[in-house]
């Protein structure tokens, strides 16, 4: 499993037919940085992900991809390689608090 922030979200109106219905969203991973332990920082990367929760924009998820992503409820048959399943309440980084969702 990966974190990442919710930047945005994607609309596709063509797509392979078991994905209709389906929220896409846009999301950044977030790494634990090194030059500042205890904090995280933003990956360079952003990833489609579909969603299974309801995420919005901002907010912080926990994502998994390839065969793990159709392990997700309801993706089994979905040409997925990317799932929301997780909403990240805090994660804490050598004793600091590196995200708190009640702060964001």
């Amino acid at each position: 499993m990966f974190l990442g922030k919710v930047i945005g979200s994607v609309v596709a109106t063509k797509k392979d037919e078991t994905m209709r219905g389906s929220k896409l969203l846009m999301v950044r991973p977030m790494l634990a940085d090194v030059a500042n332990l205890g904090q995280l920082k933003t990956g360079a990367n952003t990833i489609v992900c579909v969603d299974t929760l309801g995420a919005g924009e901002g907010e912080m998820v926990m994502f998994v991809q390839g065969s793990s992503a159709r392990q997700a409820d309801g993706l089994r048959a979905m040409p997925v390689d990317a799932a929301i399943v997780g909403s990240v309440d805090s994660v804490h980084l050598l004793g600091n608090k590196a995200y708190d969702s009640k702060k964001s």
